[in-house]
Order: C-alpha cells, then sequence, then structure tokens
C-alpha cells in the first residue's frame, strides 16, 4: 500500500510540475517572460518537494530518480516503477494544457505547447551540452542536500532554487528540460518537430543525472569530523 501511494504521489506531482511550470510558458511566456516561467518551475518544485517529499522524495523527474539509482538508495524495480509514473503524470499534465488550448480559448504563447526544442537560437550539440550541464546541477543538488540531515528543512528551498536557476539559463535557449518526463509529455501532443528532438531532452538529461550521481559522493558529509585545533594531532598554538 506504501509503495502504491509513493508511486501516486509522483504521477501526481509530476502532472502539477508540467500543468504549473510548462503551463506558465504557455499561457504567460510573453507577458510575464523568462522570470515568470523560471518562477513557475521553482516555486511548484519547493511546494512539491514539502508536500510530496516525506512520501515519495518529490522525484518528479526520471534524471533525479536515476541519480539516486546510480547512489544505491532505491532498487532497479523502484526505479522503473516511479518512471512509469512520471512519465503518465507528465502526458496527463501536458494533456490538460493541450485542453485548455484547443477547447479552453487559451492562446499557446510558446506555440509547441511548450515542447522543448532546438534550431532557433542554440544547435543540437549547444542543447545536448546544455541539458546535461543543467541537469548535471539540479541533481547533485537534490542529491547533495536531501542526503544531509541538519538541511532537511531548506531542502525544498534549495532544490526549487535551483530549478528556478535552470530555468533562467535555458528558457530563451532551448526550453529547457532538466526532466525528460517533462519533455516527453508536450512532444507527445505537440508531434512534429518536438517529437523528432525530443531524444536529446531525454538522454542527455539522464546523462547529467548519471554524472550527478557519480559527483555527489565528493560532498558527501563526512562520518566524522576534523580534527578542532588543539586535538590530538593539531599543533598547539605556542
Amino acid at each position: 500500500m506504501t509503495d502504491i501511494r509513493r508511486y501516486a504521489a509522483e504521477f501526481l506531482g509530476t502532472l502539477l510540475l508540467v500543468f504549473f511550470g510548462v503551463g506558465s510558458a504557455v499561457a504567460a511566456r510573453v507577458q510575464g517572460g523568462v522570470v515568470v516561467v523560471a518562477l513557475a518551475f521553482g516555486f511548484v518544485m519547493l511546494a512539491l518537494v514539502y508536500t510530496i517529499g516525506p512520501l515519495s522524495g518529490s522525484h518528479v523527474n526520471p534524471a533525479v530518480t536515476l541519480g539516486v539509482l546510480l547512489s544505491g538508495n532505491t532498487s532497479l524495480i523502484g526505479a522503473v516503477a516511479y518512471w512509469i509514473a512520471q512519465f503518465a503524470g507528465a502526458t496527463v499534465g501536458a494533456f490538460l494544457l493541450w485542453v485548455l488550448t484547443r477547447w479552453g480559448d487559451v492562446v499557446d504563447q510558446t506555440g509547441a505547447l511548450g515542447s522543448n526544442g532546438y534550431g532557433a537560437h542554440i544547435n543540437r550539440f549547444g542543447a545536448a551540452l546544455l541539458e546535461t550541464v543543467l541537469t548535471f546541477l539540479f541533481v547533485l543538488v537534490v542529491l547533495v542536500v536531501t542526503n544531509r540531515s541538519e538541511q532537511t528543512v531548506v531542502a525544498g528551498v534549495a532544490i526549487g532554487l535551483t530549478l528556478a536557476l535552470a530555468h533562467l539559463v535555458g528558457v530563451v535557449l532551448d526550453g529547457p528540460s532538466v526532466n525528460p518526463a517533462r519533455s516527453f509529455g508536450p512532444a507527445v501532443f505537440e508531434g512534429g518537430a518536438a517529437l523528432r528532438q525530443l531524444w536529446v531532452f531525454i538522454v542527455f538529461p539522464l546523462l547529467g543525472g548519471a554524472l550527478a550521481a557519480l559527483v555527489a559522493p565528493l560532498f558527501a558529509k563526512p562520518d566524522t569530523p576534523p580534527p578542532a585545533p588543539g586535538d590530538a594531532g593539531e599543533p598547539q598554538p605556542a
């Protein structure tokens, strides 16, 4: 029963991330600009960390789940179940946005249902590099701050601000993704170039998440604190 609730939380969390984050681009990209979109992603992520985080960890992102898997903090079966829930939630969230633009008189200010893409402001290589670096930073922050018990209270703030930062850098360039599920949902309903380019926004965020899992142990809290001045092994003041 607990597992079902966790998977349901990941489904709902990813749905809400897409609906509010991508929805801010669809409905307010022109009037609000980059800052509004970035803050929308950051705020909804912050809210989700404190809402569903105690139950599922609030991954809502296959790249985060991959990082957790490679860190040894979940099983392969659990990770696959999370991925299914995340992609399903993103698809439903994108479907709700598609309904709003088709039958709700909402003008799609992105012209592509908020899908990711390259070609206008960045080429394929640039998008691949950007997605790797942005996702690396995001997943690294998630893995490090959630592994420190003394930072539990502020973990949501750090994670939300990092996602907002990633969008401040990437909105004009390629979307950005930083989350394969977020890219998958809108691309399914947009089709065309968004669907053809989708692999970039799945493969390279996952690569960034994997690299973050490799680097995160370097920032782990040491098991024993370093000796204070005056302790054994430290030179005494004259």
